[in-house]
């Protein structure tokens, strides 16, 4: 008969698996992910100007989650063939316009 000690060593080694599996599994996950992105992102490369790649550019190492946006509206547009020819400056600027919620002017009457 399996002494107390030896059932919480056991059972402590099956908890350290199961997390174990749980991280490889959200490992995997992530790392599928990052590969969806990057696919789209080259994807989306290929239609867009100089110019606007440079602001994609800037956008992705200041704002990742505001670029990643952006880059899923693009690719999205692009699928659909809502896309002729090339995403320019300026209308990547008018996409991330209307990513950015508008901000409430605040005006103080002095009396």
């Amino acid at each position: 008969m399996p002494t107390l000690d030896e059932i919480k060593k056991r059972k402590l080694e099956e908890l350290m698996q199961l997390q174990q599996e749980k991280m490889q599994q959200q490992s995997h996950e992530h790392a599928q992910i990052q590969q969806q992105i990057e696919q789209m992102e080259s994807i989306a490369k290929q239609f867009m100007t100089k110019d606007a790649l440079a602001r994609y550019g800037n956008l992705k190492t200041a704002h990742q989650e505001k670029a990643l946006q952006l880059l899923i509206i693009l690719f999205q547009a692009i699928q659909k063939g809502q896309v002729q020819g090339k995403i320019d400056d300026s209308t990547l600027k008018k996409v991330l316009e209307q990513l950015t919620p508008k901000k409430k002017e605040i005006k103080i009457k002095r009396v």
